[in-house]
């Protein structure tokens, strides 16, 4: 808990719904941050007093140093990138590859690369912001085959009076070919992609689907 503001801190110890989608989002990011080996533990008194114990295992490894210190800005955008990556509006579990510059997710096995062919889109922004700024990119000739895996969050949902309903704090800026940098020969991400403001973010995670 060290690591974390005050604010925050009361924030995930919150009793009720607000403090529910609080521990839920903390969940996603230790999960982004620390490595498998590393975990989150804190505790919290619900409504009636009772305490209860939480632990979120640690999964990707972006930010490890998250452990001792706070989040730099790089590593705020990098665990933003993911949680964004992440995302499904539906909350049905989708299983995807994400692959990125990081070391963490640079070099996706032979296996992982033939079973998840087709790109999404990609993620990146900075969810530590007040506002938040998080973003997102679609590829366009993939966007109906991710609808159809109940991915949404790169392309949006159709609205049936035209344009697209975007995922909440998630902004869409278009076409990947258009927004980012080509996808990396070797090893298959985009090295960085362009807000609507026309500022370049090198922490991005693309994603790919089955």
């Amino acid at each position: 808990m060290s690591a974390l503001s005050s604010a925050v801190r009361a924030a995930i110890t919150r009793p009720g719904e607000l403090g529910a989608m609080s521990r839920q989002l903390l969940q996603y990011i230790v999960g982004c941050a620390l490595p498998p080996s590393q975990s989150f533990r804190f505790s919290w008194r619900d409504e009636l007093g009772e305490l209860r114990e939480e632990v979120y295992p640690g999964y990707l490894g972006l930010a490890a140093s998250w452990a001792i210190a706070p989040l730099s800005e790089s590593r705020e955008q990098w665990v933003s990138a993911c949680v964004a990556s992440r995302a499904n509006r539906t909350g049905v579990s989708v299983m995807i590859s994400s692959r990125a510059a990081h070391l963490a997710l640079r070099h996706p096995d032979a296996s992982e690369v033939e079973s998840y062919p087709m790109e999404e889109g990609a993620f990146w922004g900075n969810l530590f912001t007040s506002p938040p700024r998080l973003y997102a990119c679609y590829k366009e000739s993939n966007v109906e085959s991710s609808r159809a895996l109940s991915r949404d969050c790169a392309a949006g949902l159709p609205e049936p009076e035209g344009g697209v309903r975007e995922c909440p704090n998630i902004h869409i800026v278009g076409s990947c070919d258009l927004a980012c940098d080509a996808l990396s020969a070797a090893d298959g991400y985009r090295p960085s992609c362009t807000d609507d403001r026309g500022e370049s973010w090198p922490a991005v995670i693309t994603t790919f689907l089955p």
